[in-house]
């Protein structure tokens, strides 16, 4: 089923942002129909392009997975990080054993438990999933970088900067922050991990960008 309970479709791979965008939303409600408590994906367009120095991981099944532990501690009200969202506690860890994710390690000095991988069992569990987000992944990717051999994207384009234009720092009211376009963030609210709430940019930050 799609979310919203409609029915579910072939889906054709497509290179365009907002269709992986609905690749992630399928993939993630994928994860919803084994952990019903988990909340929505508000805003799925937001990791296209984004690696995150907090799972240390690039966008895949793995990283939309860890996402979803905050998700699930966020339902249940649990503080799973600390250090402005960079420390990944045992709660954290706790969550994400639940979810079918490993961390073999000790933790790290500064990040915690964040770098965690999936497990043998959801590996099992989630292939037909992980194969389609692959899949769309990598298509985008190749397309991705065939409109950047033939077109002019600009300099925020040539720095690094996804979605057409500069990423700014949005916060939330309990102090954790992310770097965001702010056109993406208009679309819809991206909502923090760690406390429920949307992330939003400050009013100096907006004006001056």
């Amino acid at each position: 089923m799609e979310p919203g309970g409609t029915p579910a479709r072939c889906h054709d791979v497509s290179t365009t942002p907002p269709v992986l965008a609905a690749e992630l939303a399928q993939a993630w409600a994928d994860i919803q129909r084994h952990h019903p408590e988990l909340p929505d994906l508000a805003a799925p367009e937001s990791l296209i392009g984004e690696s995150s120095s907090a799972c240390g991981a690039e966008l895949s099944f793995e990283r939309l997975l860890h996402e979803a532990v905050h998700g699930i501690a966020a339902a249940r009200g649990v503080r799973d990080t600390s250090r402005a969202g960079r420390y990944h506690n045992r709660r954290f860890l706790a969550i994400a054993e639940e979810m079918g994710l490993d961390h073999s390690d000790e933790p790290h000095p500064s990040s915690g438990f964040s770098l965690v991988t999936l497990s043998p069992e959801a590996k099992r569990r989630y292939r037909p999933t992980i194969e389609r987000l692959q899949r769309a992944l990598k298509a985008h990717t190749a397309a991705t970088a065939a409109d950047t051999k033939r077109s002019f994207r600009g300099p925020a384009a040539r720095h690094g900067s996804s979605g057409g234009g500069v990423r700014v720092k949005a916060v939330c009211d309990c102090g954790r922050n992310v770097r965001v376009v702010p056109s993406v963030l208009a679309q819809a609210p991206i909502v923090c991990g760690g406390c429920g709430k949307p992330f939003r940019i400050p009013e100096a930050v907006g004006a001056a960008s």
